[in-house]
């Protein structure tokens, strides 16, 4: 376990390695799970800001579930969520001509039409971050692909030796920072040496 100031991260973050190969998953993370995308309180508002750009890039389904279930749902479990078709896919996601799920706010993003590029929860994926029960103040950063799902991401980054923490650097500075981005780099490289 690395500690830096209240964020407590797995140390697979920096020893394992992963890529994402969405030419051979397809964006499935946008549709597998038991929820749509967790949503922190603070991008409630940065979705609504961003809705209006990113809506020429839904699918027509998505749009209709827009127009019932509104632009986020609460979830007993996962707390704001991002709303789903049918328990599946994300209505803020669409699949291209090559059957890739894309990301509609990822696509705005990439027009310059918004800032805000998409929910950190997806930018940080495969890490999953959790609050501790008994100090809301502290945040523990696991890596937790799933099994057969992110496969061929495990392959990919085993044969580009690409640790999970470079690989998601954009995300994790976005997140927590670029001092501490620089830290946890610095102690992958302690813990890389020692190991030799």
């Amino acid at each position: 376990m690395i500690a830096i100031d209240n964020v407590l991260i797995s140390d697979s973050v920096v020893e394992e390695q992963f890529v994402c190969d969405l030419h051979k998953c397809k964006g499935a993370c946008c549709e597998d799970g038991d929820a749509g995308a967790p949503l922190e309180v603070n991008e409630l508002q940065l979705l609504k800001d961003s809705l209006e750009a990113a809506k020429p890039f839904m699918s027509a389904e998505g749009l209709a579930e827009l127009q019932k279930q509104g632009d986020s749902v609460y979830d007993k479990e996962f707390g704001w969520v991002t709303p789903t078709i049918g328990s599946g896919i994300c209505i803020y996601g669409k699949r291209d001509e090559k059957g890739v799920i894309l990301c509609a706010f990822e696509q705005a993003h990439r027009q310059g039409l918004t800032q805000w590029k998409k929910p950190i929860s997806c930018h940080l994926y495969p890490i999953r971050i959790s609050e501790s029960k008994k100090h809301t103040d502290v945040e523990y950063v696991n890596y937790e692909p799933r099994e057969s799902l992110c496969k061929p991401a495990c392959s990919l980054g085993k044969k580009l030796k690409m640790p999970v923490y470079i690989f998601l650097k954009d995300a994790l500075i976005r997140k927590y920072g670029p001092d501490f981005y620089e830290a946890l780099a610095a102690t992958a490289e302690n813990m890389r040496l020692t190991q030799k």
